[in-house]
């Protein structure tokens, strides 16, 4: 996708706020056309009026994305409206607080229904006409936290690992069918996910910068793009630790406090 945004119609979940709302504004203001999904309709609504308001397109979609009919159906709403879909980011996504210890497989469920079927859901709605139509990118907004586990965040650890090897097939799979697949892995970001922790959060980033860097790497085609750069140093070195070293480092720094 070239960095011109004029008429790209772009398809975001979990778009009503975070990541998914600043991404929508940000492109709206580029020229592209978007359709929005998230399940709380007033925000959502919000969003379509402020790209609205800075002389972009957008159509708000409420749907639940565990829900794959519904799912479906927005993605049909969408191409009805503008014709087709070249764009689809898989953003909807929530933290949740699971100890080990004090496991809540309810509660685990939900993340893993949000972060990975959501995604499922979303890639499921739009690819085989991106296929047909011979291009395409489907992008996920994954996390640093999909490289090893974090104490209280094994659901979160586990979705985010689990949509970004899901994606990496899907590039694997999508090879020479002009749909190219690129796999975001951010780090803390100034958003509600991150709103009310007392921990100290390493190279917390405001969501304008995050959207700017998220932006370039669509453009670029990006497979993979992990960010900030030092934190993700960070990560890949703690990849590379014998585990007894990990264990020490970890088991002392809880980001979800």
């Amino acid at each position: 996708m070239s960095s011109d945004w004029k008429q790209k119609v772009v398809f975001i979940t979990g778009a009503s706020s975070g990541i998914g709302g600043a991404l929508a504004v940000e492109l709206g203001k580029r020229g592209a056309w978007l359709g929005l999904l998230a399940r709380r309709v007033e925000p959502l609504n919000e969003i379509v009026a402020e790209i609205e308001r800075v002389g972009g397109r957008a159509v708000a979609l409420p749907a639940d994305v565990r829900d794959a009919d519904a799912v479906r159906g927005a993605a049909g709403t969408l191409r009805e409206e503008f014709g087709r879909i070249d764009l689809m980011v898989a953003n909807a996504g929530v933290g949740g607080t699971v100890s080990g210890a004090k496991l809540d497989p309810a509660e685990f469920a939900r993340v893993i229904n949000i972060n990975l079927l959501g995604a499922v859901n979303a890639v499921s709605a739009v690819v085989p006409e991106m296929v047909k139509q011979g291009s395409g990118q489907l992008v996920a907004i994954s996390s640093l936290a999909a490289y090893r586990g974090l104490p209280k965040s094994g659901a979160y650890c586990a979705s985010k690992a689990a949509l970004s090897a899901f994606f990496e097939s899907l590039r694997l799979d999508l090879k020479g069918t002009g749909v190219d697949v690129t796999i975001i892995h951010p780090g803390f970001i100034k958003t509600p996910l991150t709103a009310g922790r007392e921990a100290t959060m390493p190279y917390l980033m405001e969501l304008d910068d995050a959207v700017t860097k998220i932006v370039r790497a669509i453009e670029a085609r990006k497979k993979s793009y992990a960010f900030p750069w030092q934190l993700a140093s960070l990560v890949r070195v703690g990849m590379l630790m014998p585990i007894s070293m990990y264990d020490r480092i970890a088991t002392k720094n809880s980001f979800r406090e």
